[in-house]
Parts: C-alpha cells; structure tokens; sequence
C-alpha cells in the first residue's frame, strides 16, 4: 500500500480518502470483482454490467480488508467516513457484516455503505447492514416498466419488493438511511413517476432523499442529465426530506507527495474523476495533477471522456 502525505492510499481494497458530495473525505473501501452487481443501471459511471448477479459469495479474506483499512488510518491522513462502495454492489459480499464489525473494534470513524438496496429483502443483508452507521441505499424508479429502463435489474428482481424491504429496514435499522434517487432525463423524471416515487418515499421515511443525475459519463450515451432547474422543481415535489446533492467543497488538504501516478490509478479503477476532483482527493496541485494525467494518458494507461463541460478520465 503506497501512501502519500495527504493520507491518500493506493491499496488492494481500500482508495482516497476521495471527497464526496454526501460524506465529506470518504475512505472508500472496495470488496468486489470489478463491476459485480444486480443491477445494469443505464446510468452506472463504471459502464456495463456483462452478468448480473445476486449470490453472495465471500470474494475476499475479511482479514485482508480489515487490515488494509487498519493501515490506511494509520496513514494520519484525516477522514470523514469509511464508505463501502467501488466496483459494484457490495451486499453481494457475504463478509460485509463482519468486517464491519471488526472495523467499529478499530476506530470511531462513521461507516457508510452504499447499496442498491436490491437485495435487503434478504434478511442476512439486513442484518449485515445494521452494523453500518449510515446507509444510503438508491431507489431510482418505482413502478416495474421504468425500473427496467432505468436499473436493468437481475430477472429476479421486483421493485415493488425493494420498496416493500427499504420500509422493513427503516423499522429495523438505527442509524441513518439517505435515499439517493438518480434522476435520468425522459426516463424516470416524468411527473406521474415521480408521484408514485413520493409515495413510496412517504412509506420508507428516510432521514434523506438526495437527488443526482447524470454528472459522469455514463454506461448507456442516452442517460442524459436533468438541468439545476428540474431537479429544484422535483425536489419541491418530494417535500422536505429531498435535497440536491451539491457539488463538493472540502476543506483544504495538505500537498501530496510519492507516487502519484499510482494513486491516481487507484482511484480510477472505482470512477471517473477530473482533474479537480483528484487534486482535491489527493491534495495535490492541480498543475501536477495535470501532468501527471497527461503522461498516463501518453502511456495509454488512461483516457480522457468529455461529459457535458467536464473532461472526466477512467481506464483506457
């Protein structure tokens, strides 16, 4: 695990800390295969998924993690939140509950875990996300036609038994749930859906509900993003627990130093990022970054993507 002065890590399991608009700097910690989920959103930053999946399999030594995380806050490097998040879906990982455990034995530090909420119809994955402090689970369409566009769910899956399970976690679980609902222009924004979202977001009673669009390129070109203007207009229409997630704006982090290159790798293997979002991850300058993201992209390691007015990079 290389790790710079800012705290960065570039390890098996564990990236960042990388800002996020929800958490704060979140050490992200990765416990999938590359892009193992349930789901094939048309919006996914990460592209495709070739096979959805719903079996949980323990893809990794729980003890790898843990220590990857343990050596990662050793760093010194300040963090928010540890986040579960990165190359798919990590409830598909039947070791998350107990590394979450052992993790609360280390440190204070809030755990966060991002979930498609797909499989909390399983009562063991619920089980394992009470051990989370904060859970932000993502519901993106409710009648069954236009979860099919927008998720592309495992041929299992039924939205209105995902519904019926966020409502029984809400009961269950004591922490913090965030609903995130990724809106997709002509999809799922049209004013009949997002009634029927508001009245399931009236069952569920989430601490949250965050509303995002399309800001990464993503899987499918036609997911295209809703203006600042529809989403204030939808937030009114969910009420007083809806909030348009901001851009970040972290406080200052200290200049980064060591393998650059390699921690920007790292980062890149979860999503694609700009030039400022690694600058800001890694404290570093952005004229580094910069050059930095040039020389890979020279190398072919890397390329550029233009999103709306961002260039973002990801793997070549």
């Amino acid at each position: 695990m290389a790790v710079n002065q800012a705290g960065a890590t570039t390890g098996r399991f564990v990236y960042g800390p990388i800002p996020s608009r929800r958490l704060g700097f979140s050490l992200g910690v990765d416990i999938l295969p590359y892009k193992t989920c349930s789901l094939d959103c048309i919006y996914c930053q990460l592209g495709p998924t070739r096979r959805t999946a719903i079996r949980r399999r323990a893809f990794f030594s729980a003890r790898e993690v843990v220590a990857d995380v343990r050596r990662a806050l050793a760093s010194g490097g300040k963090v928010d939140v540890i986040s579960f998040s990165g190359s798919g879906e990590p409830t598909l990982n039947r070791n998350l509950g107990g590394i979450i455990r052992s993790l609360k034995k280390i440190t204070r530090v809030p755990i966060a875990v991002l979930t498609n909420g797909t499989l909390l119809t399983r009562k063991d994955v619920r089980r394992d996300l009470a051990a989370a402090d904060i859970v932000v689970p993502s519901l993106d369409a409710v009648p069954g036609a236009v979860f099919e566009a927008v998720n592309r769910p495992h041929a299992s899956l039924r939205a209105g038994r995902i519904v019926q399970a966020l409502a029984l976690f809400r009961k269950e679980f004591k922490g913090q749930i965030w609903l995130e609902v990724m809106l997709v222009k002509g999809t799922n924004d049209s004013p009949a859906h997002i009634r029927a979202l508001k009245a399931a977001i009236d069952r569920i009673t989430p601490d949250k509900v965050q509303l995002n669009t399309v800001v990464r390129p993503p899987a499918e070109k036609s997911a295209r993003p809703l203006t600042a203007r529809e989403l204030e207009r939808i937030r009114r229409a969910l009420g007083d627990r809806a909030e348009v997630v901001a851009a970040f704006a972290g406080r200052p982090r200290t200049p980064a130093a060591g393998d650059l290159k390699g921690a920007i790798a790292s980062v890149l293997r979860r999503r694609p990022v700009t030039a400022q979002d690694i600058s800001a991850s890694l404290g570093c300058p952005l004229e580094e970054v910069a050059a930095a993201l040039r020389s890979l992209v020279k190398e072919g390691t890397i390329k550029s993507v233009r999103h709306g007015r961002n260039t973002y990079y990801e793997p070549a």
